[in-house]
């Protein structure tokens, strides 16, 4: 009977321990669901937002050059139009559109077919004159022998002596005739005022032309001008000097240029005022009427803190920047300055300290006070290569 009973006291023990067992493993996961459970959204604060370490940055004190950019033609200041001095038939033309002509260089001829008789008519008349003169000399000469011997009046002298001025004034009018004709005869012979390029011709051998008329075009472009438009808030901060960078269509790699000349007035009727950019063509690889873009940048002496002009956002016409400070999403509203919209860069004027970590591009769906952190770059590019 004792073993009995020892053998009953056993196996209450055991269901004991075996019950204990049971209620041991089943709280094992409740007590994971019930931390699990601590975790969910609400029941505490959120996970934190991970920015990779290039997507903050601090700003920085750096300079800012602006630049003032304006565009137009290409144009050749040095441009002559050659004209007819003389009316009549244009017998030759000697050259063509394109062709490349020396300065006094004959390009062409005038025919003027009453010209030489009348160059013949007028040297005769010349000649004339002359034989007047002389006879009016000897004339003159003999009666004044014969008034000193009071052979002849004072009054005959006075007379031949008229007589040789009018014929001596004769001679001079004949002389002016003869040199009258023979420039008009130059004036038949087409010659080029400057050197450079035929740029246009206006009549053809055979036509007739008239005084002052165009026959060609003459363009030099070893010098070519931007001519271009600045508005009236910017031309105060530009001067004759200055250099200038310019894109000419079609070619890589800008020129460079100088500033030469600003006008005294604006454009009628429009706020900007006329420049002209001087560009060196030696090789002549630029034309005339080409369309260019012309930048001139002003140096900036002072350090700004600048920031990228994609970490800003705006809000209600308010500026704003991300910051993370305190392991916390801020947002913090700046003030801003000059922009560099070339260099994607913008002044930051209040609202933010050369120390703060900003998110350096704009993010959807940021909220303040949520939490971050920034990740290492081991563990970014670690994440990264992480298999998925």
């Amino acid at each position: 009977m004792r073993k009995s009973g020892l053998k009953v006291a056993g196996g209450v023990v055991l269901l004991v321990a075996a019950a204990g067992l049971v209620w041991t493993v089943q709280r094992g996961p409740l007590s994971a669901g019930l931390a699990q459970a601590a975790k969910l959204p609400g029941a505490s604060a959120s996970a934190p937002l991970d920015f990779r370490a290039d997507e903050v940055l601090r700003p920085v004190l750096m300079s800012l050059p602006q630049a003032i950019e304006f565009s137009g033609p290409l144009v050749a200041p040095h441009t002559a139009v050659l004209r007819a001095k003389a009316s009549g038939t244009l017998l030759s033309l000697d050259v063509v559109e394109g062709a490349r002509v020396r300065a006094g260089q004959l390009l062409g001829r005038i025919d003027m077919a009453d010209l030489g008789s009348r160059i013949a008519e007028r040297g005769a008349n010349l000649e004339s004159a002359r034989a007047t003169v002389l006879q009016a000399e000897r004339g003159h000469a003999s009666n004044e022998r014969l008034a000193a011997q009071n052979f002849i009046s004072a009054t005959a002298l006075d007379n031949s002596r008229a007589t040789l001025d009018t014929a001596r004034a004769a001679l001079s009018a004949a002389q002016a005739a003869l040199a009258t004709t023979q420039v008009a005869q130059r004036d038949a012979v087409l010659v080029a005022p400057i050197a450079g390029i035929v740029a246009k011709r206006h009549v053809l051998p055979g036509e007739k032309v008239s005084v002052e008329q165009q026959v060609l075009t003459l363009v030099d472009l070893a010098t070519l001008e931007l001519a271009g438009n600045v508005g009236t808030h910017e031309v105060a901060r530009l001067a004759p000097g200055m250099a200038v960078q310019v894109q000419v269509e079609g070619l890589a790699q800008p020129l460079a240029g100088q500033l030469a000349r600003i006008a005294p007035a604006a454009e009628a009727g429009t706020r900007s005022i006329g420049v002209a950019v001087v560009v060196a063509n030696p090789d002549e690889r630029l034309r005339a009427g080409q369309y260019a873009l012309a930048r001139v940048v002003l140096p900036d002496g002072l350090q700004r803190l600048v920031v990228p002009l994609q970490a800003v956002g705006s809000t209600g016409g308010q500026s704003h920047v991300w910051l993370i400070a305190n392991g916390l999403l801020l947002r913090r509203a700046v003030t801003l300055g000059r922009r560099d919209e070339a260099g994607g860069r913008v002044e930051v004027l209040a609202g933010l300290g050369a120390q703060d970590s900003l998110l350096a591009a704009r993010f959807d769906n940021l909220r303040e006070g949520a939490p971050a952190r920034v990740l290492a770059a081991a563990s970014a590019a670690a994440s990264g290569a992480a298999p998925r």
